[in-house]
């Protein structure tokens, strides 16, 4: 695993994932509210697929691409994030009523992770974490905002030896309701108190200063600005596509910039632990 010094931050790109056609479906993986489900694309890869027709709609996809994103641009281990289309004949012979329905909802760009193929489920009282990734990964979702790496569910995997973060669709949570974004970019984020790995952070300055050291605000706001425009119209919000990537970005690079309330809460929510 690396992690970035001043120069690495400097030549620090946009994302740009590969987009690929989805050509077989191969079953739905029942689990979680995005409906996700195996499939081949025409890459002859296949991928966990989450599409843009289940319940959380294209923000789980936005939440995916960013959150994704960001984790590997500080060195953490996240499955390639590849754009993937559906087309009308995808699924045609599903004979699930249900996912018919998904596949015809989710037409057009969908988002999908690299299937580690073998990889297993990550157990925090069986599997062992370092210190510092530990403190890594609890400072990445306390920024993202991330209520969805528990202990019950630790959306981590271990393939070949070593750990990967996968679904980060639940992360941003404060775009299921635009109002306040502001306040939320610096809130201290309670929710981190239910982190899977934050008994073991035990160094978190260390891994602040190192996150810091990855990312910049030009970089976050790179992330946003290649978010598919498709994904960005919010009916009934009253913002244009270039309106919402604002409020992303605003929220992204203030929340940076205040990194040490979120910190602070964790420090203090894991000494009540131990």
């Amino acid at each position: 695993m690396y992690f970035c010094n001043e120069r690495m931050k400097q030549t620090l790109q946009a994302p740009q994932l590969r987009r690929q056609q989805l050509t077989r479906y191969i079953a739905p993986l029942r689990e979680g509210g995005s409906l996700p489900a195996l499939a081949e694309a025409d890459d002859g890869f296949k991928y966990v697929v989450k599409f843009r027709g289940a319940g959380h709609g294209a923000k789980a996809l936005v939440a995916e691409m960013i959150g994704g994103e960001v984790a590997r641009a500080c060195g953490l281990r996240v499955p390639e994030l590849v754009l993937l289309d559906v087309d009308e004949d995808f699924g045609r012979t599903e004979g699930d009523e249900e996912i018919q329905d998904l596949l015809k909802a989710s037409r057009g760009l969908n988002i999908g992770l690299h299937f580690l193929s073998g990889a297993m489920t990550f157990d925090p009282v069986v599997n062992r974490v370092d210190p510092l990734e530990a403190s890594r990964m609890v400072w990445l979702d306390a920024f993202l905002t991330n209520v969805d790496r528990t202990v019950r569910n630790t959306n981590m995997l271990v393939w070949h030896g070593e750990n990967w973060l996968i679904d980060h669709g639940a992360t941003l949570y404060f775009h299921h309701s635009w109002d306040g974004w502001e306040k939320a970019a610096v809130s201290p984020f309670p929710y981190i108190r239910s982190h899977a790995l934050l008994r073991y952070a035990s160094r978190l300055r260390e891994a602040d200063a190192e996150m810091r050291s990855c990312l910049s605000n030009e970089w976050l706001r790179s992330v946003v600005d290649s978010v598919p425009a498709e994904w960005l119209v919010y009916e009934g919000s009253g913002l244009s596509v270039e309106n919402v990537r604002d409020v992303y970005a605003g929220f992204l690079t203030r929340r940076f910039d205040s990194s040490e309330i979120f910190v602070n809460y964790a420090e203090d929510a894991r000494q009540a632990l131990v």
